[in-house]
Formats: C-alpha cells, sequence, structure tokens
C-alpha cells in the first residue's frame, strides 16, 4: 500500500508528525481520526533519487537493527511498558535517524497503532521479515522471544555480508588500481615516447595499437566519459528489471571462482530466514513468501515460490527445492529430514550454521588465492605496454649496428 506523511494533533494538544501506511489519502485520514488524532495535513510520502542520495549516510544498518532488537528484548523481559522502551531507545540511538523513526513509532503505538503496525510505515527501516515477525510475537504473547530472534538472525546476516565484502574487496581494488595505471600510462607515458621514435622508422603492430588507443584517449576523453556513462545507465536500467536481474544471479552462480561463494551465502541467508520465520510461528506458505526474497536471488526467490504452489498442492518442501537444481543435495536432506521429524526449523539452522561457517572459511582462502593472479593479470598488461613502447627503440638500434 501507498506510504502518507502526516502532520497531526494527539490528545494532548501536542503537534505531531509521521507515516502511515493506507489504500490512499481519504482512508488515511480516517484512520488517523480512528487513533484520536485531528489530522493538520496528510500528504503521499514522496523520495527523489536526489533526497535518497542525501539520505545515505542516515541509513539505519543491520548492527542499528541488531542491537535495538536486543536491546528492547531485554527491556520488555524487565516489565518496562513498551513505549516507555521505545521513547527511551529512540533519545540514546547513536543514529539519530534511526532515533528519529523509533520516537515516532512509540507516538503511533501510544495513539493506538500496534508495534507491528507502527513498524510497516518504515519500510526502508524494517523488512517484511522483521514486521511479520514482530506481528506473530505480538499475536502469541512472544515478542520477548521473537526479538532474540530477530536479534541473532541480524547479527548473522551483519557476519555473512562481511565475509562476502571482505572477499570482493582486493580484487575490487586492484582492479580499479589497474585501469587508473593503464589510463595514466595512456595519457602521460605513451606521449613522451612517441619524441623518441625516428620518423621513416615503421612501427610494430601493437606499439600502432597502443599509440592509437593513447591518441584516441587523450583527444577524444569526453567521448569515452561519456560512453562510460551511457554504458553504466543502460546496464543499471536493464539490471533493474526482472529480465536482467535473473541473469545477472545467473552469472554470479556459473562464476568460476565466486560462483560457489555466492550459492553458499544465499542458501545460508535463506536458511536462515526461513528458520527464524517458522520458528517464531509464521506458517509455512506465508515464511516461503518473505523468505525466498530475503535471499537476496532471483533464482532463489522463483525457486522458492514454485515450491510454495507445490505444498500448497500438498506436497513437501524438499522435492521441488532439490528439482530446481539451486540447491545443494546436504541442503534438500536435511530440509526432508526436518519435515519427516517435525523439526525443520532445527535442522535449517545447522544448515545456515554449516554454510556461514563455509563462506566464513571461503571469503578468507578466496584472497590468498586471488591476490597473486590479480598481481599477475595487472603486471601483464603493464608488460604489453611497455614492451609495445620499447620494441620500436630495439629495431633502430638493430638497424643502426
Amino acid at each position: 500500500m501507498p506510504l502518507y506523511a502526516y502532520q497531526v494533533i494527539d490528545k494532548n494538544g501536542i503537534e505531531a508528525t509521521g507515516k502511515l501506511e493506507a489504500e490512499n489519502e481519504f482512508a488515511a485520514i480516517v484512520r488517523l481520526r480512528k487513533l484520536g488524532y485531528i489530522p493538520i495535513e496528510v500528504t503521499a510520502a514522496k523520495t527523489s533519487p536526489f533526497s535518497q542520495i542525501l539520505q545515505l549516510k542516515k541509513k539505519v544498518s543491520l548492527a542499528d537493527l541488531a542491537l535495538f532488537s536486543r536491546q528492547l528484548a531485554a527491556m520488555l523481559s524487565a516489565g518496562i511498558p513498551l513505549t516507555r522502551c521505545l521513547n527511551a531507545l529512540g533519545e540514546q540511538a547513536v543514529n539519530a535517524a534511526f532515533g528519529k523513526i523509533l520516537l515516532e513509532v512509540a507516538r503511533n503505538v501510544e495513539g493506538g497503532m500496534s508495534f507491528s503496525e507502527a513498524l510497516r510505515a518504515y519500510p526502508e527501516v524494517f523488512s517484511q521479515l522483521y514486521v511479520d515477525m514482530i506481528k506473530a510475537g505480538e499475536v502469541g504473547g512472544t515478542l520477548e522471544r521473537v526479538l532474540q530472534r530477530l536479534a541473532e538472525q541480524l547479527e548473522s546476516e551483519k557476519q555473512l555480508r562481511d565475509n562476502m565484502r571482505a572477499a570482493m574487496f582486493y580484487p575490487t581494488v586492484v582492479l580499479m588500481f589497474a585501469v587508473l595505471v593503464v589510463t595514466g600510462m595512456m595519457l602521460f607515458v605513451v606521449p613522451v615516447f612517441l619524441g623518441f621514435y625516428p620518423e621513416d622508422v615503421e612501427l610494430p603492430l601493437i606499439t600502432q595499437m597502443v599509440i592509437g588507443f593513447s591518441n584516441s584517449l587523450r583527444a577524444y576523453w569526453y567521448l569515452y566519459c561519456l560512453g562510460l556513462i551511457v554504458v553504466l545507465f543502460a546496464a543499471r536500467t536493464y539490471l533493474a528489471q526482472e529480465q536482467g536481474k535473473i541473469l545477472l544471479d545467473k552469472i554470479k552462480f556459473r562464476a568460476p571462482v565466486f560462483g560457489s561463494l555466492v550459492q553458499k551465502t544465499v542458501v545460508a541467508r535463506f536458511a536462515r530466514t526461513l528458520a527464524t520465520l517458522l520458528a517464531g510461528g509464521i506458517a509455512i506458505l506465508q515464511a516461503l513468501e518473505t523468505a525466498g526474497p530475503a535471499s537476496g536471488n532471483s533464482l532463489i526467490a522463483k525457486a522458492v515460490a514454485e515450491a510454495a504452489e507445490w505444498i500448497q498442492q500438498g506436497q513437501n518442501l524438499a522435492r521441488p527445492l532439490q528439482e530446481s537444481g539451486l540447491f545443494p543435495p546436504m541442503v534438500t536432506l536435511m530440509i526432508s529430514v526436518g519435515e519427516e521429524t517435525g523439526d525443520l526449523p532445527g535442522l535449517l539452522n545447522r544448515v545456515a550454521d554449516f554454510y556461514e561457517a563455509e563462506v566464513a572459511a571461503m571469503s578468507k582462502g578466496l584472497t590468498s588465492l586471488i591476490e597473486p593472479l590479480m598481481l599477475i593479470g595487472v603486471g601483464g598488461i603493464v608488460a604489453v605496454i611497455v614492451i609495445a613502447l620499447y620494441l620500436p627503440m630495439f629495431t633502430v638500434i638493430s638497424q643502426i649496428q
């Protein structure tokens, strides 16, 4: 549903602002009046790309959410009312943007909203998984335990992302360095060598190619920049579409070095999310609907959606996942055993533990494996350029001798 920003006067005559979801503006006004507010202004919440860029530094991280969940669980266990907990955590939050959101959530809860409903108004901070778990905790009276599970889930997710970033950091830095080195040589080194070549000397083909590229880069650098911007924009637009996401995920799965790492990361995320949802009392179909997209891979999400259709027809979960070919045999076997024994959340947590440990080990091993390969690659590119520049000089010296 659309998100609406509101400005109201509460029961105590104090002006307040916030956001809520509603079918339309009229429905939002009716809902606010039912909560005891006097609406002053209700408008559709709009976010421009420019404002999103300005908000990047204010983004709420997984660490912020995990700490909030754990602190809120501890305070609720001590018998402190929910609204007092939210106000206290909002005032002491290190992330000022997150603190403001918590204060608005507390104000909405005081006005009569349920906790999950108040969180749903901020989808950029609280994911569907988070809201569904909170709602299940409210219904079942186990909010403290659910918050503990969410904290553990978010901490595991953060560790998984950190391991993935650690594996990708070194290759990215080396690749950027290689681009800068080659660009610098083409713009500043190659022109110096042009003055050393006699006019009547026939240059080797490789030297002609290097000089031609250098001349075009120096003369038409703005066209290269424009072309790069156009390519990046086109790629981003295509990858934002469903077809582009599927293609990119296929490439990630089949990548020679990183394919196995990506697969294990996605499977671990899916298993952990599904286990958390099922342990929180969420029905299997609703849990799959959330866990599939939460895996961060469109192929996995599609396979999980098809598995949900099988379950509606009376089948088990393991078989369609196995036939998709995206899940390792150990995963589908553990899911099958979990369904037979009635302990699916427990076995999914074991799967997640195993693959998270695998990702951590692989991310460390990949750095030591890729480091010499990247150095050899960068050195080879520089060597080809240097040889191309010096080759005509060797030819001239041999002719003189």
